[in-house]
């Protein structure tokens, strides 16, 4: 398997366990990191993981910049095709935007994905933390103007967190100012560049979803500060599964994986995919 541990580079990570296996796909401008306790969890329930690095990510702001949604997609694709030489069976988890390519993952590659698992999925900016200005009128007057190659936006407090001790300690790095800590904890500074590339992301995935028929669970905070749950209804609404599961989860706040409620939400997730194994 050494094709397979190159294309997780370097700050990615696989813990081998049966030959059941589940591809994380970490969130655009994030790295690993932030699946490593939810893979480790799930592990522990017995299923293989092995988590990649997205292209253009643990590196540099300006290679960021310079890739595209169809590199980040492709850097996915090449390892769940590598997966299925080696696994039985082969799942997709993904935080955020990484939830958008694993459904398109799901659409493409039909019968060989054995299901999909989508924490917080983003389709749509619209979290209590988002103000409905932004939403409305700055951000399509940024990204579709020559204005977004010269802007870039910061992240603020909560940072997707509600837990108040593991925000102080994404506070802490951030003021350290340190621009190794990008290949641990990724970018709290995000380009309107890279912005605009989500934008075709969401769109391609959306068109997608009429595609996707292998089992899905739908996992989302009830108090996402980034992403309403009707980011989740619209999953709901318009995927053609006839297996779709939904655990819906309050007390976290959009990164799921790193918050209050991340051994309850990898525990969900390591039970949907053993019920599909076991079915």
């Amino acid at each position: 398997m050494n094709t397979l541990q190159q294309l997780i580079g370097e700050n990615g990570f696989w813990l081998q366990q049966s030959e059941h296996a589940v591809l994380l796909v970490h969130g655009l401008t994030g790295t690993p990191a932030e699946m490593k306790h939810y893979g480790k969890q799930i592990a522990r329930k017995g299923l293989s993981v092995v988590c990649p690095v997205l292209a253009g990510h643990c590196a540099s702001v300006q290679e960021l910049s310079r890739t595209r949604w169809q590199a980040w997609f492709t850097s996915i694709e090449t390892v769940f095709l590598e997966m299925r030489k080696h696994y039985k069976s082969v799942f997709v988890s993904g935080l955020s935007m990484g939830a958008l390519i694993a459904l398109l993952v799901a659409a493409k590659h039909g019968k060989d994905v054995a299901g999909v698992v989508l924490l917080s999925a983003t389709f749509v900016y619209d979290g209590w933390n988002i103000p409905l200005f932004k939403q409305r009128f700055l951000l399509p007057l940024v990204l579709y103007s020559p204005l977004r190659y010269v802007m870039q936006w910061e992240e603020t407090a909560p940072y997707g967190i509600k837990c108040e001790r593991t925000r102080a300690m994404v506070a802490a790095v951030l003021e350290n100012k340190d621009a190794r800590t990008s290949e641990k904890i990724g970018y709290f500074k995000t380009p309107a560049t890279v912005i605009y590339q989500s934008v075709k992301l969401i769109r391609a995935a959306r068109k997608q979803l009429p595609q996707v028929t292998c089992p899905v669970l739908i996992v989302h905070s009830t108090e996402d500060d980034m992403a309403s749950l009707k980011n989740a209804y619209l999953v709901e609404k318009e995927i053609a599964s006839k297996h779709v599961e939904t655990f819906y989860i309050g007390d976290t706040y959009h990164v799921v994986t790193l918050d209050k409620r991340k051994d309850d939400i990898a525990r969900r997730s390591a039970e949907f995919c053993l019920s599909v194994i076991n079915a």
